[in-house]
């Protein structure tokens, strides 16, 4: 894992088109801007991380429908 340190309005650049933006910090707490193309998903990690669990359960309902049919 690579760790930058940033102040606020300060950013990183990934893959020269997507553009992560420190906009405040205060406290513990720190609001990022996220600027990427429109065919970039881009969740929170637990967000994410249900998606990932739906897809799973959805899969595995279809091979069991599909196991049934054959």
């Amino acid at each position: 894992m690579l760790v930058l340190s940033r102040k606020k309005n300060e950013s990183i650049v990934i893959n020269n088109d997507i553009t992560i933006v420190v906009v405040e910090i205060r406290g513990d707490k720190v609001r990022l801007g996220v600027e990427a193309p429109r065919e970039v998903p881009v969740h929170r990690r637990e967000v994410y991380d249900a998606i990932q669990r739906s897809q799973e359960a959805d899969d595995a309902s279809n091979n069991a429908n599909s196991a049934t049919q054959d």
